[in-house]
């Protein structure tokens, strides 16, 4: 009507994460904050189940082809188990049989994987150049994976792969295939011992665990740390690799460089420079207050 301003509609977005456990993640505050910088009205909702076997995630997921979601995260333990109950993947997560982001569109859901691309970020801005010194990944399940895959991205020729479960490091050992040269150590020293870095895979450290998943000993300060776990930042690994003065880098930047990618995949927007960082350590701080006065 005229002398009437017209009422723009806001972008609805629904999102959400599935995984366990779940309670600490800072993805809701990160994709919720990306979304006001863009104008967006969006709700990110933790999906916690334990345990889930196939049928119920299959069930998951099919109340987001229903529901009206935009699309999910998936984190530890599911990222590998989604895999075949998805409509289609990206080239780069059929490759390595992992999944973090998956987009919901038009009834279909499509799997991506964003901490692949994310470490690669976190990779190349710590300016390395380690060609054919070995690097240790301890772990190899989803996120073990999709770290693997980005290194070999990133001109990492030499892969060192150590997990309990041989036969998991044997498969991404096969699923690099010729962009690696990948050896499967029998043990966590002979996977970091002479190793130019060493990266953490596995939830061992995330609170309330406080284990180590490599002896403080073992760690050299010509050698770069890195660790997939932020809950909290400063775990035991990335303690011991300080004080043996290696160089570190946080599960910070893995986690804020997924979050951007995978919000471009959900809504088609870059996120606004510095949205998604601020609003991590914004929920990181409150999640340590938290934890202190627990």
């Amino acid at each position: 009507m005229p002398g009437f301003p017209i009422a723009r509609r806001t972008k609805r977005v629904l999102l959400g994460l599935i995984g366990s456990p779940i309670g600490h993640s800072a993805a809701p505050a990160m994709h919720e904050a990306a979304a006001r910088a863009a104008g967006m009205d969006l709700h990110y909702h933790l999906i916690e189940v334990a345990g889930a076997g196939s049928d119920d995630l299959a069930a998951m997921l099919d109340g987001v082809r229903r529901l009206g979601f935009s699309g999910i995260n998936v984190t530890f333990p599911y990222k590998e188990a989604v895999v075949p109950l998805l409509d289609a993947l990206s080239p780069e997560a059929k490759a390595m049989g992992a999944v973090n982001t998956v987009v919901a569109r038009e009834g279909g859901l499509t799997g991506y994987n964003t901490d692949a691309t994310g470490f690669a970020t976190a990779y190349r801005a710590m300016n390395r150049q380690d060609g054919e010194s070995p690097v240790a990944i301890i772990g190899t399940g989803g996120v073990g994976k999709a770290i693997g895959f980005a290194l070999a991205s990133c001109g990492v020729r030499t892969l060192r792969l150590f997990d309990v479960d041989r036969a998991k490091a044997q498969a991404l050992a096969g699923q690099l295939g010729r962009s690696a040269s990948v050896a499967i150590a029998a043990s966590v020293e002979d996977a970091v011992t002479g190793a130019a870095g060493i990266v953490n895979g596995t939830p061992i450290g995330m609170l309330p665990n406080r284990d180590n998943p490599v002896p403080a000993g073992l760690i050299q300060p010509s050698q770069w740390v890195a660790d997939a776990v932020y809950h909290p930042l400063w775990t035991p690994l990335l303690i011991a690799a300080r004080n043996a003065g290696a160089t570190v880098m946080t599960g910070r930047e893995l986690s804020i460089n997924q979050a951007v990618d995978a919000f471009a995949l959900f809504t088609g927007v870059a996120p606004a420079d510095g949205a998604i960082a601020e609003a991590f350590d914004q929920a990181l701080a409150a999640q340590e207050t938290k934890d202190h006065a627990a």
